[in-house]
């Protein structure tokens, strides 16, 4: 298909497969992340000695692939990392199907682009990996925090790893950087020294194989948002008009979106917060439970180190009342053993 024969509006297109990334009837998609392979050559085995076996010879010719990310910032729904695959030879076919950075493109100019990808699976491969809302902030709100850059470089570490094992001699690698782009590319070029990477900003804009990537991620997310309300049984409705409904609903999930912002405030639970959609790491969110959320204290919360030195140690200011379990079973803190 060529520039030529796009569709100009969006009327004028109706996606004729559906997209397999988005798990619409499993509800622990939600809570947990997953990776979708649109060619899986390992079949599935009890152990990693059977996996071994059960690989295939390598694949013909040599390969480049793209990696790009949708939905790094939002409060709302999962960040979902894309990769696209095909023979080197076979790159510039890629930009005359129209390939361009997902996010100067109409809802339905990213559909269609999905579908020619899914169409034409005997020359282009891809793979995604949902990182979930609920995951996100887990890893952000561990002791030691497990930050988002970190989380994004494992996942796509993760994802070129799972092409090679699958038999794909991968010699060129084009990924949108995350952090700083040098350091980046060291640590993939250490980690794969087989590959030749190029890693760099705007890399969706330059190279047509990141631009498929790019259309992976972003059609995946928006999809999955407009599929998450089914999943989780929620109040909101979504019908047939699917992602502009959702849109309608809980704006484009930003922080910065005030319909965003309006729903985040409407929706809050005072005890159990938000469902697994909302990522509870983000500054939005904290601060609208601390506003309306119930107030938690811990009853034997420790002091700080400071207070040991302060005036106030030094008097004999009655102890708080303890509640609870720690009555019925004699329990208090201890300094010395």
């Amino acid at each position: 298909m060529s520039q030529e024969s796009k569709p100009q509006d969006a009327a004028l297109y109706t996606p004729t497969v559906s997209f397999p990334s988005v798990k619409r009837n499993d509800p622990d998609a939600l809570a947990r992340s997953y990776t979708f392979h649109s060619v899986d050559l390992i079949e599935v085995a009890s152990s990693a000695k059977d996996k071994d076996k059960a690989r295939k010879p390598a694949i013909e010719g040599e390969w480049m692939l793209g990696v790009d990310e949708a939905g790094r910032g939002p409060v709302l729904g999962p960040q979902v990392y894309g990769i696209a695959f095909c023979r080197v030879e076979y790159s510039e076919e890629l930009r005359s199907h129209g390939f361009a950075d997902s996010k100067t493109l109409k809802d339905f100019e990213r559909e269609r682009l999905l579908e020619v990808i899914i169409n034409d699976a005997k020359n282009v491969h891809y793979a995604c990996t949902v990182m979930s809302a609920h995951d996100i902030s887990r890893g952000m709100l561990r002791r030691t925090p497990y930050n988002l850059n970190a989380q994004s470089h494992d996942v796509t570490i993760k994802l070129i790893k799972d092409v090679i094992d699958r038999g794909y001699n991968i010699t060129q690698a084009f990924i949108d950087t995350v952090g700083i782009a040098a350091d980046y590319q060291r640590k993939l070029e250490h980690l794969f020294p087989a590959v030749t990477f190029v890693v760099t900003s705007k890399a969706d804009a330059i190279y047509p194989i990141v631009s498929a990537a790019s259309i992976v991620a972003k059609v995946t997310r928006d999809h999955f948002l407009e599929a998450w309300p089914i999943l989780s049984s929620a109040s909101v409705q979504v019908h047939d008009d699917g992602v502009e409904e959702a849109r309608n609903v809980f704006g484009s999930g930003y922080p910065s979106d005030p319909k965003t912002v309006a729903w985040l405030e409407q929706n809050v639970h005072p005890v159990f917060g938000y469902p697994n959609v909302v990522r509870f790491s983000w500054q939005t969110v904290k601060t609208i439970l601390d506003k309306k959320a119930a107030k938690v204290k811990w009853i034997d919360e420790p002091a700080t180190i400071q207070k040991y030195f302060s005036a106030e140690a030094e008097t004999d200011a009655p102890r708080q009342k303890q509640y609870g379990a720690w009555t019925d079973f004699g329990l208090s803190s201890v300094s010395a053993f």
